[in-house]
């Protein structure tokens, strides 16, 4: 049970953070809002939820730093 809390915790979250670093504001009030939205819309936000994870996960892909020129 506790690895599974910790991959929820390491993955899962990691959009909210993101997410809440982009727009200054706290972590957890993006958690808050994600879940009242769900209940609220009857699972649609989770959808969203699902493809902002996506669409971050392929901007990392895209716009990786490179350490070096000869990265390349």
């Amino acid at each position: 049970m506790y690895n599974l809390r910790h991959f929820l915790e390491r993955r899962g979250y990691y959009v909210c953070s993101r997410l809440a670093d982009s727009l200054g504001m706290r972590t957890k009030n993006v958690r808050i809002f994600f879940i009242y939205a769900t209940f609220a819309t009857v699972g649609l936000s989770f959808f969203i939820y699902l493809t902002l994870a996506f669409w971050l996960k392929l901007k990392d892909l895209i716009y990786t730093k490179r350490t070096s020129v000869f990265d390349i």
